[in-house]
């Protein structure tokens, strides 16, 4: 895709401008600085992590809103109407903002705790903040003595029989078939035709036990307590929320699909500056510190990991002893099968 340029009006640039005006009540264009994410347990570590702490030391209103859309950051970008200043998106969106030009790139001399991060936790346009991971969640009372421990055993519907639930797109699909299938970790990517096809097939193998093909976050959790699903796909956070409520869902970590949660400003925010401050904010260890006493989604930061307690490490992705068993996505690999094989993916979902 060609990059998109854009440029700001005068009017704009106006607004940018009249920000240093009223720093204090951190307004412009009469509303106050907007957060969005994606909702759920996610927003709500957010909020009392990072923009909640953060608009309390700088005096001024944050707006948390929800859920993120990649398409209306577009819009609104190419509208010349950001309501959004700093939102939450996947990796994909990430490299997407990168091609299509709706993104602003950072400035990483403004955010010197990104000099903590990993490599791959650091990109020109988006920066992780928090990680999580896409499991294998069961209902306990289908499965009473535990659940499957790979995705193997997730496709094995004799020994785990019951309707299932897995995302509606390709994403996170093509891992954790290609993990069934029992292709090694190490050998997933990169990302080839054979692999693609592999994927495809051993999905189409499944099909007919997936009832649900969710889009919300919210929907493994809900329908594996109401018994709708006996085993799904989910986000680690909604399940480890869902678990500390005293939903009957069981889940494991093992064969997890790892991920981040990445911080984008969206081109031409009044507050691009103060956006900058926040993602720095978010990525001190104080503040990823507050992440494990939530127990939903843990830090970016490996160093922050150490200090929790045993409990605690079962469910941070970054801990050793989780790593070595689940694999780290690879999100310009996931863009590129999301973008290559849209088509097939759509046919196999009206077979």
């Amino acid at each position: 895709m060609h990059r998109r340029t854009f440029l700001l009006s005068v009017a704009a640039g106006a607004l940018v401008a009249g920000v240093s005006a009223f720093p204090r009540l951190g307004r412009a264009q009469n509303r106050p600085f907007t957060f969005t994410s994606f909702g759920g347990a996610l927003s709500d570590a957010e909020k009392s992590a990072f923009t909640d702490p953060f608009a309390e030391l700088k005096g001024i209103q944050i707006v948390n809103t929800s859920p993120t859309e990649t398409a209306k950051i577009k819009a609104m970008v190419e509208a010349g109407a950001v309501e959004w200043d700093l939102v939450d998106v996947g990796g994909r969106t990430v490299r997407q903002g990168d091609e299509e030009g709706f993104l602003e790139k950072l400035d990483l001399s403004k955010i010197p705790n990104a000099a903590n991060l990993e490599k791959g936790w650091v990109a020109p346009y988006g920066i992780a903040t928090s990680t999580g991971a896409t499991v294998m969640a069961w209902s306990t009372s289908s499965f009473p003595d535990g659940g499957p421990e790979s995705w193997a055993d997730f496709w094995d519907v004799k020994r785990f029989p019951g309707p299932r639930g897995l995302y509606k797109y390709f994403y996170y699909n093509y891992e954790a078939a290609l993990l069934a299938a029992g292709v090694k970790r190490e050998e997933i990517y990169p990302l080839t035709p054979e692999k693609a096809e592999m994927a495809l097939g051993k999905i189409k193998e499944i099909k007919s036990s997936v009832t649900v093909w969710w889009g919300s976050g919210a929907q493994p959790p809900q329908l594996l307590s109401s018994g709708e699903l006996a085993l799904s796909s989910a986000w680690s956070g909604r399940v480890l929320a869902a678990s500390q409520e005293g939903a009957p869902v069981g889940y494991t970590f093992k064969d997890g699909i790892a991920w981040a949660n990445w911080f984008v400003i969206p081109k031409g925010s009044p507050y691009a500056e103060l956006a900058h401050e926040l993602i720095d904010f978010s990525l001190a260890p104080e503040q990823q510190a507050k992440l494990l006493d939530l127990k939903t989604y843990g830090p970016v930061l490996g160093s922050v990991t150490s200090d929790a307690d045993a409990e605690t490490r079962k469910i941070l992705v970054m801990t050793p002893e989780n790593l070595k068993e689940m694999l780290i996505i690879s999100e310009s690999d996931a863009r590129k099968y999301m973008l290559e094989y849209e088509e097939q993916w759509n046919q196999l979902m009206l077979q």
